[in-house]
């Protein structure tokens, strides 16, 4: 399955942005579907993840509260809907996907991967 992400952009504190990731060649339907980012000097962190149905999501304490993770499996899409930004959100930020998972914040648990968008909050 090939992903590509989309969506990013510079916005100010407290704005809003909604990510989407693509999938082709196969349907995303059968895939766990992951978003992780990786900041300036940073190392790359997972963020959501969301289950094959949409019935389970997972978050990284830092933006809990603030992003949504979602998917149209009839479109072959996930979303992350970012809201309340703050400056440390600027990263590129890459969708994933993995057929089997054992722990979805693990990085390695996921085979396929985005190019990644770049979404930079401005103070």
């Amino acid at each position: 399955v090939q992903l590509q992400a989309s969506g990013g952009g510079l916005v100010q504190t407290g704005d809003s942005l909604r990510l989407s990731c693509a999938a082709s060649g196969r349907a995303s339907s059968p895939y766990v579907m992951g978003w992780f980012r990786q900041g300036p000097g940073k190392e790359r962190e997972f963020v959501a993840a969301i289950s094959r149905t949409g019935g389970n999501t997972y978050y990284v304490d830092s933006v809990k509260g603030r992003f949504t993770i979602s998917r149209d499996n009839a479109k072959n899409t996930v979303f992350l809907q970012m809201n309340i930004t703050k400056p440390e959100d600027t990263a590129v930020y890459h969708c994933a996907a993995a057929l089997l998972v054992g722990e979805v914040r693990n990085q390695r648990e996921y085979a396929y991967w985005g190019q990644g968008t770049l979404v930079t909050v401005s103070s």
